[in-house]
């Protein structure tokens, strides 16, 4: 088990009217990730709402903010307890046995366009025996094959231009995994957090993003960039790509500037 402190500043500048905001900041609650303590702060006076979403334990705020400065920090302490498994025991399902919950994260998604990866897919993964060991040998293949750079990629980008181009960033590289995946009928979904341990040199503590594979009746974590130990990651938004995690949603006139997100592990002597 592990234990992280970590929080997020949100600084916005709300410009001639009311702006409405969506944000996905909050840790996800799931048997997996426990919230031991949280708080959220705002410089304005707002009456937020959160809910709670059916996947994954992902949680929604939403608020209005009046013109001026928007200062918004979420402070939280979680436990991570990964589940465990033999890899054996981690088989593909066919389409027609996968729970319907499941069905969305076979599709082609915004983008995760894996009806373009069916020839890559085939060619590099066809002959692979199902299960496990094919899913880590294309995540091994994208952590290969794409090199991890800031400021390669925009929102726009793709998992057909991350294969064009071989560069990119964790979004990227999950994308990229996601469709390939996909493409052989393998579910397949793209979730957002913080990640602890990640190499200083690579620059401040940012949002990271991962994959979850459906195998052997329930999901798995895979880290296709490589920057981060899965042990360390945070949970926050999940969806079919970044389309559905955004950190943030905003209905106006509004100046953002870089989140500011710290993170670190919480000591305990006595465990």
């Amino acid at each position: 088990m592990v234990r992280l402190n970590f929080s997020i500043e949100l600084n916005y500048e709300v410009l001639s009217a009311p702006s409405d905001f969506v944000f996905n900041i909050h840790a996800a609650r799931n048997s997996q990730q426990k919230v031991i303590r949280e708080q959220v702060e705002f410089s304005q006076p707002v009456v937020p709402a959160i809910s709670a979403e059916c996947v994954a334990g992902v949680r929604f705020m939403q608020l209005k903010a009046e013109p001026g400065l928007l200062n918004v920090k979420y402070l939280a302490t979680v436990e991570i307890d990964h589940y465990r498994e033999k890899p054996e025991k981690l088989t593909e399902h066919r389409a027609s046995d996968l729970p319907l919950t499941v069905l969305p994260y076979i599709f082609p998604s915004r983008y995760c366009q894996s009806d373009q990866f069916f020839d890559i897919a085939t060619r590099e993964f066809g002959q692979l025996p199902p299960g496990y060991a094919r899913v880590r040998a294309i995540r091994d293949w994208v952590q290969q094959n794409i090199t991890f750079k800031i400021g390669t990629s925009t929102i726009a980008t793709s998992a057909v231009d991350t294969l064009r181009d071989r560069v990119g960033v964790c979004r990227d590289f999950a994308h990229l995994m996601i469709a390939m995946c996909r493409a052989l009928n393998m579910p397949s979904r793209f979730v957002t957090g913080i990640d602890f341990g990640a190499d200083p040199s690579l620059g401040p503590t940012d949002f990271h993003a991962y994959v979850e594979v459906y195998l052997g009746n329930r999901w798995y974590l895979f880290e296709p960039s490589g920057i981060s130990p899965p042990m360390g990651l945070v949970r926050i938004g999940t969806g079919r790509d970044a389309a559905d995690a955004s950190f943030a949603t905003i209905f106006g006139a509004v100046r953002s500037s870089m989140p500011i997100i710290s993170i670190e592990a919480a000591e305990d002597e006595a465990q």
